[in-house]
C-alpha cells in the first residue's frame, strides 16, 4: 500500500512538472478593421502616401513572449491619400498596373515571421518571409507591443520584388522622374482583449 502511495505521488509531481514547463501559447487574431498599413514612397521631386487593407493577420505568444507571427495583405486595396480626385485615380491605377504590384495577378502579399530576438522592454527584432509579386524575401524590421496593440515600420526595396517602374536600379539617366526603390511601411495592429 505504502508503495502504490509512494508511486502515486511521484506520478503526480512529474506529471505537475511537466504541466509547469509547457509554455502558455496565446494566438491573437488581429482586428483587420482597427489595424492599419500605411506606405510611404518617395521619387526625387517630393513622395506619395497611402494605405492597404490587412486581410488577415495573427500574433503568436509563449509566455507573454513574442513567438510568431502572420499576416495577409489585400492589394487589391492599395490607394493613395495624399491626393484626389482623377490624380489619385491616375496613381492608383497605375501602382495596380504591371509597371508596379500587378494586383490583378498577384492580389495577395503575406509576411511569415521566421525569428524573433527580443530587444528591450515589450520591443522585438523581428525577421519574416515577405512575399510581394509571388517572389519572397527576407525583411528585418523592430516591433513593439503594448496592451492590446503592435506597431512596426519597415523600410521595403521594391527592386527586390521586380518592381521596376521608375528605378535607378534598372534605368539609367531617368533624373527627376526617379522613383527610389525603398519605400517605408507603417503597420499598427490592434486585437481584440477577448481573443
Amino acid at each position: 500500500m505504502k508503495k502504490q502511495i509512494i508511486t502515486l505521488a511521484l506520478a503526480l509531481m512529474a506529471g505537475g512538472a511537466a504541466l509547469a514547463t509547457e509554455p502558455a501559447v496565446e494566438k491573437k487574431e488581429v482586428n483587420t478593421e482597427k489595424s492599419t498599413v500605411t506606405w510611404k514612397a518617395y521619387k526625387v521631386t517630393g513622395s506619395h502616401t497611402g494605405t492597404v487593407a490587412l486581410k488577415s493577420g495573427s500574433l503568436m505568444f509563449e509566455d507573454g513572449q513574442l513567438s510568431g507571427g502572420e499576416f495577409a495583405v489585400d492589394m487589391t486595396s492599395l490607394t493613395a491619400t495624399d491626393l484626389e480626385g482623377e490624380w489619385r485615380d491616375k496613381l492608383v491605377g497605375h501602382l495596380k498596373s504591371d509597371d508596379f504590384f500587378s494586383t490583378a495577378s498577384h492580389p495577395e502579399s503575406t509576411l511569415v515571421f521566421t525569428s524573433i530576438k527580443a530587444n528591450g522592454k515589450n520591443s522585438y527584432e523581428v525577421t519574416g518571409d515577405l512575399t510581394i509579386k509571388g517572389i519572397t524575401k527576407p525583411v528585418t524590421f523592430d516591433l513593439s507591443v503594448y496592451g492590446s496593440k503592435a506597431t512596426a515600420t519597415m523600410k521595403i526595396d521594391r527592386a527586390e520584388y521586380d518592381v521596376r517602374y521608375g528605378s535607378g536600379s534598372f534605368f539609367d539617366d531617368l533624373g527627376d522622374k526617379t522613383i527610389y526603390d525603398e519605400f517605408d511601411l507603417v503597420v499598427d495592429l490592434e486585437w481584440d482583449t477577448a481573443s
